[in-house]
């Protein structure tokens, strides 16, 4: 090399760093993971609420999910106000879905009790959304996985209630089935999705004992 190449060197501009689409918002605060199961045989069931309520969030905030190389998820993040929020969708099956959110809480320094699992309740009536944070994870494969990697139950659960089938029908039909068109069971759904949305916002925003106050009474 010569000295006039190695001078060009030392006052060469270094190549800008590449900005990332998600630079201009807000560290995430939040982060919100909607259980349910990939791939179209699953698609609008009642199991996959939680999918249904992140793309619902996704809608809101006009954002589209990414993958995480090495972790089993996608992800978007936005802001709700001036708090950040990170959106997830585990690429896992539902029992293994600890396995995306834990790494995840990891990488984003996110505490358990900022992470907010949305999931579908048997014991809730179709439609009915409740909160609350910790507790058992009555027999849900899901929150059992997020436990299980997390090590601890005290994470946010916003729990989409599904109601218990009628006439006879099994339990994973009944979970699995997908409402039909026009009927009641399905405007209860889609009513519960978005006020689901809603009770995350309100979250990021003002916290849980508000969220809890405001859509325990709708």
């Amino acid at each position: 090399m010569s000295i006039l190449d190695a001078l060009k060197g030392l006052f060469r501009r270094p190549a800008p760093k590449k900005e990332s689409v998600w630079d201009a918002l807000p560290a995430a605060q939040w982060m919100v993971v909607g259980l349910g199961n990939p791939g179209a045989k699953y698609a609008a069931t009642r199991h996959n609420i939680g999918y249904r309520v992140v793309d619902e969030l996704l809608r809101r905030h006009r954002e589209q999910l990414i993958g995480v190389p090495g972790v089993k998820a996608k992800v978007a993040r936005t802001g709700v106000d001036e708090h950040g929020v990170l959106l997830v969708r585990s690429a896992t099956y539902m029992n293994e879905t600890g396995l995306a959110v834990a790494p995840l809480a990891t990488s984003y320094a996110i505490p358990a009790d900022h992470v907010i699992a949305i999931h579908d309740e048997l014991d809730l009536p179709a439609g009915k959304v409740k909160i609350r944070i910790g507790g058992n994870e009555n027999g849900h494969n899901g929150l059992k996985s997020i436990s299980e990697k997390l090590g601890t139950r005290d994470y946010v659960r916003i729990r989409v209630g599904i109601g218990r089938p009628s006439d006879g029908q099994a339990v994973v039909d009944h979970v699995l089935g997908r409402p039909g068109d026009g009927s009641l069971a399905r405007e209860l759904l889609e009513d519960a999705v978005r006020t689901a949305a809603d009770a995350v916002e309100i979250i990021a925003r003002r916290g849980v004992p508000a969220a809890q106050n405001e859509i325990h009474g709708r």
